[in-house]
């Protein structure tokens, strides 16, 4: 017997903060999610840059459902071919440099950082990491030892040990760590969480130095930031710094679970042997997801122009020029708003539920406003989006 879906979450669901948002969204489609009422809100969170392509995308759902009706899980990942994996890696390579040209599809972002940390102390035989501080990798423990956020990690004690903490672009302390015992450098090119900051070329120059010098690996977590969120399939092809692994997840999956890690075929052939089965999962690259994932990417390629991605992010900029904002960072159609105080965010946020747009804020920059749209919104939306917002200020400043 069923209760209220509303009842049932509350009661029976696991909880990830005392004050959800509970709204019961019952319907998605295209840039519009849908509540229990019929009322509509204009997505400016894309699901935290999951759903690029936008909801519900007819090729998306079409290879859904076809992949569904042909074959769902047949193998634990690995053993057998199928061909919704073989052709999203292909796709996916097709557009990678050279060195990137080896897939491994798992779940979630947070379970390919798990992969790639591992295929870095196979490969090196070392065993520390460099990460940035406050930096958001994933919650399990292998991500969450990434963190240097104490607030979200004392509680799970102890993690991995002989994790390195930089701050963003201070080459300078890169001369302090003992690079004999780095098995890897994982950073975010765009601090996603610390309100879309992103990292200087120099920086990330310094890091590629570094790893080639030391025999180390540079591990790209691309999770928020791929698949045209900053304007550019992935965001390293601004800096012109090529990683030895490539993380993704979020939009990898089109709207579906999936994340994945990439590297050279030579390295990530390592986890195969010594020991055998050196990463295993049983619903990675499931072929379902897999469909979708490689519908999505082609819709991408084919629909969206990331010089349109662009103009959107800076008309975005344009229309919230008001006295509260104080600053705006990102690029392309992943922006921080930048207000005063994480509690006049969370008026913002419920103010715009208000009037029909759905937002959020950030992990390490509480204090902002979170703009993450499909990349297909329109301009006409963007311009009734800033409307509201500048309006939902000029209220709060009443």
């Amino acid at each position: 017997m069923h209760i209220h879906p509303r009842q049932a979450f509350l009661s029976h669901m696991a909880q990830t903060s005392p004050n959800p948002m509970a709204i019961h969204i019952t319907r998605a489609s295209g840039n519009y999610l849908y509540d229990a009422s019929g009322k509509k809100y204009l997505d400016l969170i894309a699901g935290i840059s999951v759903c690029n392509v936008g909801h519900q995308h007819p090729k998306v759902v079409e290879a859904v459902q076809k992949q569904a009706a042909e074959f769902m899980h047949v193998m634990v990942y690995g053993e057998t071919v199928q061909t919704p994996q073989s052709n999203y890696a292909c796709a996916l390579v097709s557009k990678l440099p050279e060195n990137l040209d080896c897939c491994y599809f798992v779940n979630s972002g947070g379970e390919a950082i798990d992969g790639a940390m591992k295929l870095a102390k196979r490969v090196t035989g070392k065993s520390d990491f460099v990460a940035l501080t406050n930096a958001y990798h994933g919650s399990s423990q292998g991500p969450l030892s990434l963190m240097s956020n104490d607030y979200y990690s004392q509680a799970y004690r102890p993690l991995l040990p002989s994790v390195h903490f930089v701050d963003q672009n201070d080459i300078e302390k890169l001369n302090s760590i003992p690079w004999s015992r780095v098995a890897a450098v994982v950073v975010e090119v765009i601090q996603a969480e610390r309100g879309v900051q992103p990292c200087d070329v120099p920086f990330l120059q310094a890091l590629r130095q570094k790893c080639d010098e030391h025999c180390a690996l540079l591990v790209f977590d691309e999770i928020q930031t791929g698949f045209g969120r900053t304007g550019s399939l992935f965001a390293f092809q601004h800096v012109g710094v090529v990683p030895d692994v490539l993380v993704l997840g979020k939009a990898l999956g089109g709207g579906m679970p999936m994340g994945g890690f990439i590297t050279s075929k030579p390295l990530m052939s390592q986890l195969s042997y010594n020991p055998i089965l050196g990463h295993i999962t049983t619903f990675g690259g499931h072929p379902v997801v897999c469909a979708a994932g490689e519908a999505a990417f082609d819709v991408l390629l084919s629909e969206i122009s990331m010089d349109d991605v662009l103009k959107k992010g800076e008309l975005f900029k344009k229309g919230l020029k008001h006295p509260m904002v104080k600053n705006i960072h990102g690029k392309g159609l992943m922006l921080a708003v930048e207000l005063d105080s994480f509690e006049l965010v969370q008026n913002c946020i419920q103010k715009m539920l208000e009037r029909g747009l759905f937002s959020d804020w950030f992990l390490y920059a509480p204090n902002c406003l979170r703009l993450a749209p499909p990349l297909t919104i329109t301009e006409e939306e963007i311009q009734w989006a800033c409307e509201v917002i500048v309006e939902v200020f000029k209220e709060m400043c009443e």
